[in-house]
């Protein structure tokens, strides 16, 4: 049953892709359709950091990892480059669950 899924899942993929290559380039010309696929991944990347860090199974947390996540974007907010972003955002976690 599991593959039948997967193979579902592929097509589907494979159909939704055809479908986007076959759109006409007037229409994704618009300024509208530009506007939204430009904000779409970050929606999407902003949807999944949300679930990763205030979520545990069913139940809705406020832990260390909310903690890393703040301190990642202060230093987003200094223009801190990515590597020092990430690291920060580590230790303060990390020091967080230790205490």
């Amino acid at each position: 049953m599991i593959w039948v899924a997967v193979v579902a899942t592929g097509i589907g993929c494979y159909l939704l892709k055809l479908a986007g290559l076959s759109v006409p380039p007037r229409v994704l010309e618009r300024p509208l359709v530009e506007r939204v696929a430009d904000l779409i991944p970050v929606a999407l990347l902003s949807a999944l950091v949300a679930v990763q860090v205030f979520a545990d199974g069913h139940d809705l947390v406020l832990d260390a990892r909310a903690l890393g996540l703040a301190v990642a974007v202060a230093l987003l907010l200094l223009r801190a480059p990515f590597l020092v972003v990430v690291f920060g955002a580590a230790l303060a976690a990390a020091l967080a669950r230790m205490l």
